[in-house]
Parts: structure tokens; C-alpha cells; sequence
């Protein structure tokens, strides 16, 4: 067991973007990866092999898992701000999957929980740049909005009532590799890819992009440093703005696409201007993203061509 007495670790959630990047991360640094998911892994099949497929909002589901774990990295959940505005259920699903993995972190005495929040819960206010202290109910966009909002106060109910430390980690438009969904960035591959024109919902949005390899480090500093941080909400994102627009813009240039820019209303539920504070991470964990948007533009694009997408 390494010098924090954690070995052996939870991931659920396990074949998305993040998960897959954190699970392959985790295990060369050695611990003991149990991941679970509804669907398989098709982007590693290190990956796939240590993932349980199973519905996490049947909490039946749990009789697959072992019960000798020493954390739990809950990064599952339906993430698309805009399709849990068409389909609210979805957003459903998000508190029953959440409420079912506390359960089972509480009935099998796993008292080490780590919460994938999200930068969604500051909303649209007069504020451009967020700490973590500004997150209100009042702002809350949209259904998926809710589920983060609700989904901490939840992991703190389960603090204060059962003793569970928790960190909750409030990402910010994470991108790059193992992400072939209607997100922005590869929406905006995809389609100059095939000369055709971008859309932009909102002239005028500003947004906080961080790369895999920035998130993926920021939640290691959270399990290896979990004694010191526990209990604390934390902002992992790269602490800088892009107007969406110029985003498109950067894409296009890299990818000497005839495509153009077509600017519409931004939608309801999105979060328009929102950079996020990251001093607390620096603080606490000794954060620092690495890869600026200019390259972490160019690794994107480099992944997905060299997987035909």
C-alpha cells in the first residue's frame, strides 16, 4: 500500500473521457483499478479488461463489485448540458447513480469519495471569473446544473452523517483524447474536418477549456494529497478564457479548413461567461495546468486523425 493507504480504487464511470484517461494514469502509478460502467471501453483495452459493465441506477449492480476498496472516484453521469435540457430524465439518472454509489460507499465503510462536479454550477451572473465560494442555487441553468448543485450538497450530507470524506472537483470543459461526443471541440474537428461551416451558439460566449492531462493530474493531487485536501471543494480547469468564437477560429486555421462560422442564440441552459479560479487548487494541491489551448488544440487533433476520426 502506497504511503497515503490507498491501493485500491473505485472509478465509476470508467469507459468515458476522463475515466479512461485516469484509470490507464492510475495504473502504471500502480494501484489497483476496479472500474465500472454501462458500456465497454472502446478506447483501451487495459482499460476495458479491469471495467465491470453494469447500470449504476440499478443498485443490484453492486453485488458485481468487491467491497475492500479504499476510495471511490465517481465520475459517472450523463455530462451534455443541452441534452439533459431535451430529456430531463437524464438528469435524473444522475441523482440515482450518485445516491447509489454513496450507499454503497457507506454500507461498505468506504470513507474516501471523490465527487466529479463541474464549473455548470456558477451559472450566468455579472461575474465572469468564479472561485468556488460563488456557486448558488439561483444560478442553476439547467437540469444537469441541478445535478451537480444537488450532487454536493448530497456527498456533504453523507459527510456530516456517516463520516465520509469527500473532495469535490469542479471540472471545466475537459478535451482532448477518448472524446468522440457532440462536445464542442470535437464537433468543431469533426466539421472543419469536412469543410463544412461551424456553429457557434452565443457571439459572445466565453468559456474555460482545460485538457485531459490537466484534469487527470489535477484528480491524482487529489487522491495522493486526500488527507491534507479532504473536505474541500476545489475549481480544476486552466484558470483562462476563450471566446468561442476565436476557439472555432483556431480550429479552422490548424486545420486549413474552407468551413466558416455561422454565430447563433446561445441556447437555453448553457453557462455563457465563466473562467474559472484556480487558486485554490495551486494552494491545496500544488495544481498547475501545463498544456495551453493552442496545444492542447493541435494534441487533439493530432489524436483523432491518427484514429480516422
Amino acid at each position: 500500500m502506497n504511503k497515503k493507504g490507498i491501493e485500491k480504487i473505485l472509478v465509476t464511470g470508467s469507459s468515458g473521457t476522463i475515466g479512461t484517461a485516469l484509470c490507464e494514469t492510475l495504473m502504471e502509478k500502480g494501484y489497483e483499478i476496479v472500474g465500472i460502467d454501462i458500456k465497454q471501453n472502446k478506447w483501451s483495452e487495459k482499460v476495458d479488461r479491469i471495467t465491470i459493465i453494469s447500470d449504476l441506477r440499478d443498485r443490484n449492480c453492486f453485488s458485481k463489485l468487491p467491497d475492500d476498496f479504499d476510495m471511490i472516484v465517481h465520475l459517472a453521469a450523463n455530462a451534455r448540458v443541452y441534452n439533459l435540457v431535451k430529456n430531463p430524465i437524464l438528469a435524473r439518472d444522475n441523482f440515482e447513480i450518485l445516491f447509489n454509489i454513496l450507499e454503497f460507499s457507506r454500507l461498505k465503510n468506504t470513507d474516501r469519495f471523490i465527487f466529479a462536479s463541474s464549473r455548470e454550477v456558477y451559472g450566468n451572473s455579472d461575474k465572469v471569473f468564479h472561485n468556488e465560494e460563488e456557486a448558488y442555487v439561483r444560478n442553476c441553468e439547467s437540469p444537469y446544473t441541478a445535478t451537480k448543485i444537488g450532487g454536493e450538497a448530497l456527498v456533504h450530507s453523507y459527510h456530516q452523517c456517516y463520516g465520509i470524506d469527500f473532495v469535490i472537483l469542479r471540472f471545466s470543459n475537459v478535451y482532448g483524447k477518448y472524446d468522440d461526443s457532440d462536445r464542442v471541440i470535437p464537433v468543431f474537428i469533426e466539421t472543419a474536418k469536412q469543410n463544412k461551416d461551424l456553429i457557434v451558439f452565443g457571439e459572445d460566449k466565453l468559456l474555460d477549456f482545460t485538457y485531459i492531462d490537466d484534469c487527470v493530474d489535477g484528480i491524482i493531487k487529489s487522491i495522493k494529497n486526500f488527507g491534507g485536501v479532504k473536505n474541500n471543494t476545489i475549481n480544476i480547469a486552466s484558470g483562462k478564457g476563450i471566446i468561442i468564437v476565436e476557439l472555432a477560429k483556431v480550429i479552422l486555421n490548424k486545420m486549413t479548413s474552407r468551413g466558416k462560422i455561422v454565430i447563433k442564440e446561445s441556447r437555453t441552459g448553457e453557462v455563457t461567461k465563466c473562467i474559472v479560479d484556480i487558486s485554490r487548487a495551486r494552494e491545496l494541491l500544488n495544481y498547475e495546468p501545463n498544456v495551453s489551448i493552442d496545444e492542447g488544440i493541435e494534441r487533439a487533433i493530432g489524436w483523432y486523425e491518427s484514429r480516422g476520426l
